[in-house]
């Protein structure tokens, strides 16, 4: 039941992932990083903020007792993470969703999933999942089989992505996505989709607050609310920083009250799109709480987010247009992700 529930959690919270983007599409004559930074003032400051301080007593108080050394590393998890945050907003506006969904979480699944147990082996700790304990249990086995198939599904759908490029003419590659280009949609996917797997990083480092939390009375449920507390500064300083950036050299300050625009409108959808994105942690730590931070809970995650997006990415109409063989890939690849998440499933029941 335990398992049941934290599969559940990680689907509400890949629903989340996958579907944060729509609202940006309602955003109107803003530039992209106008957005993305007020969106993520709400995913990475605001809303973590009021989840711990619902969920987790005297969360604050938490952070500041904790040793230096183990906030120092969640929170340079958190810069790396935003790094590759921003890479994946770039990876949207290139490839789209279900492509760039697909592309990008498919490197970050294999990171996140397996770097952590490897990690534990290298230092000789035995708290938590470990490599060398996953290769020599039948359900750890059965937990890389599914990360396996897993990836070869992300591969069908990156090959979908390739074979869609090269048969769809400009216009109907802008039609669904303005700035469709393949080769920095790639370039831009790798970066992101190496540097996304360093939340699970910072997770991992962070475990001390999350701990502390729980021997305070907290619910283990939402004990990771403080450790998001402090990953997220980390991702809200690169974001912040680059955006005013692009913002500086693109002159486009004054999106932020420009009244020719519909002022309202963007900045509640990029609201909209900001909270939602943080929902996606937010059940990803119960998921978390339930299953453990091993390979299961970040594949499990990783994998509900691709079968959402690609979803809303069909239903958006950024495959309208291509051959029945390349839409028949990109379902393949949907449906082998879809049986990787059984397959992790089952291996975490053992």
């Amino acid at each position: 039941m335990q398992a049941l529930l934290g599969v559940l959690f990680h689907f509400i919270g890949g629903f989340a992932s996958g579907s944060f983007y729509i609202p940006y599409k309602k955003v109107r004559n803003w530039a992209w990083e106008s957005y993305w930074i007020v969106g993520g003032i709400f995913s990475w400051l605001f809303a973590p903020l009021v989840a711990a301080y619902l969920t987790v007593p005297d969360f604050m108080g938490i952070i500041s007792r904790t040793d230096s050394t183990t906030v120092m590393w969640t929170y340079l998890m958190g810069l790396f993470w935003g790094v590759g945050g921003l890479t994946f907003g770039l990876g949207m506006r290139y490839l789209g969703v279900s492509l760039g969904m697909s592309f990008i979480l498919g490197f970050s699944s294999a990171f996140g999933a397996l770097v952590p147990p490897i990690y534990r082996d290298f230092v000789g700790t035995t708290d938590g999942e470990t490599f060398t304990g996953m290769l020599s249990s039948p359900g750890g086995q059965v937990v890389l089989l599914g990360i396996a198939l897993c990836l070869v599904g992300i591969a069908v759908c990156g090959k979908a992505g390739t074979m869609k490029e090269k048969e769809m003419t400009t216009e109907q590659k802008t039609e669904g996505i303005k700035e469709f280009d393949i080769k920095k949609g790639f370039t831009v996917g790798i970066i992101s989709g190496v540097l996304s797997a360093c939340f699970n990083y910072g997770i991992e480092a962070g475990k001390p607050m999350a701990l502390e939390a729980v021997q305070m009375g907290g619910n283990p449920l939402f004990q990771n609310n403080v450790t998001f507390v402090v990953i997220l500064w980390g991702g809200l300083t690169t974001n912040f920083i680059w955006c005013m950036i692009l913002n500086a050299r693109n002159k486009t300050f004054s999106n932020y009250t420009d009244k020719g625009t519909p002022l309202l409108r963007n900045y509640l959808f990029s609201a909209l799109a900001g909270v939602t994105w943080f929902m996606q942690f937010f059940f990803y730590g119960m998921g978390e709480s339930k299953l453990g931070n091993g390979a299961s809970s970040w594949i499990l995650h990783m994998a509900f987010i691709i079968l959402i997006s690609s979803v809303w990415g069909m239903a958006l109409g950024e495959w309208r247009g291509v051959r029945r063989k390349t839409f028949r890939t990109i379902l393949a690849g949907v449906a082998v992700i879809m049986t990787s998440i059984m397959v992790v499933g089952l291996g975490n029941s053992f």
